[in-house]
């Protein structure tokens, strides 16, 4: 398990922070890169219409600063005509890579002709990947899922049409389309993907506890993790990978780092958007990161129904400050195996696919 190259670019330690549509924003990505580990971040998934229409929305989803670098922006559409020009925008723009997103399962991107609408249309696909290819001088990726279908898993075949036209990593999700986030991510096919193609590999699919990344990871023999809702659950999942990787002991943040996390996440959200909007975000992410931890439903709730930026501010001082001196909260259980909700085309307020 060592670091690899997307062409110039080093992906130390080779773990990525999966593309999350309405999750991995600018202040998401901040807040997940300064815990640590994180070899490659990737920008939540852009409309290639928004961009080429100059869409406010979709310009802004492209901002992100240097600390985070290396970073990929990820776009998707289904002409190839506007996939190339938004690609050369993303460049442009400053990114380090563009890619591509042949994965998303939402019907309203799907119907478009998008996202993993591309894995019945290999012709549109190898279109896209070309255009793209020729428009740009940065490095070309591509994100993918195993198939449209249980009978139509052709993650082989796409892997090779996208190597052939000159993608130089693939991400494999190891779930169809149709399964959309139900049942767990065949990593089998994510290793046939593998062997079947010389450029780099990296697996995508259920990594929220260290030791299932890891197996999975030697089982199917890729060069690098993506994980993606398993970050919203604990920040420090990367930084704990990389420990493992490296002989350490996975760090363990105190409460008061939980609770400084929370703080902080907020603090940043408040700085880019209007308070309602920050409310909105802080609960998304409050409702994966306080599964775990002890009486996190009844924290949960509060934070849910709380009206204002000093009532979630007071909620969360409350619950950290009861956690420690009194070691509970409410019923005082901490939820097992927490389920997952926010996924990554589930997140997505799908806007810029209706202007499409």
């Amino acid at each position: 398990m060592k670091p690899f190259r997307i062409r110039n670019i080093e992906i130390n330690p080779p773990l990525i922070l999966s593309p999350m549509a309405g999750v991995t924003d600018y202040t998401f990505r901040r807040l997940i890169k300064r815990r640590g580990g994180v070899g490659l971040v990737v920008s939540e998934f852009i409309s290639v219409e928004g961009l080429t229409r100059s869409n406010p929305k979709s310009w802004r989803q492209m901002k992100f600063d240097e600390f985070e670098r290396p970073i990929a922006i990820q776009i998707f559409g289904a002409q190839p005509e506007r996939m190339a020009m938004a690609a050369e925008m993303v460049e442009e723009a400053g990114a380090d890579i563009v890619d591509i997103n042949c994965g998303c399962p939402a019907p309203k991107v799907v119907k478009h002709g998008g996202g993993s609408a591309l894995l019945r249309d290999l012709p549109r696909l190898e279109q896209i990947l070309k255009a793209v290819k020729k428009a740009i001088s940065i490095p070309l990726t591509l994100k993918m899922r195993i198939g449209y279908s249980d009978n139509e898993i052709n993650a082989v075949e796409v892997a090779k049409l996208a190597q052939d036209c000159g993608v130089e990593h693939i991400a494999v999700h190891g779930r169809t389309r149709e399964q959309g986030y139900k049942g767990l991510a065949n990593w089998d096919v994510i290793r046939q993907v593998k062997e079947a193609v010389s450029i780099p590999v990296s697996g995508n699919g259920d990594i929220t506890t260290i030791e299932y990344g890891l197996r999975k990871w030697r089982e199917s023999g890729v060069d690098g993790i993506l994980i993606g809702r398993g970050a919203m659950q604990n920040p420090w999942i990367f930084r704990q990978f990389q420990d493992v990787l490296e002989g350490r002991t996975p760090y363990q943040p105190s409460l008061e780092e939980k609770k400084k996390v929370l703080l902080e996440f907020f603090e940043m959200l408040r700085e880019e958007m209007p308070e309602f909007a920050a409310l909105g975000k802080m609960k998304q992410l409050a409702g994966q990161f306080t599964k775990g931890l002890v009486g996190g439903a009844q924290f949960r709730q509060k934070l849910y129904h709380s009206q204002s930026a000093q009532e979630i501010l007071d909620n969360i001082t409350i619950y950290f400050e009861t956690i420690s001196k009194e070691k509970t909260y409410g019923d005082g259980l901490i939820e097992a195996d927490p389920e997952l909700e926010i996924t990554s085309c589930d997140a997505f307020s799908m806007e810029a696919a209706c202007e499409a």
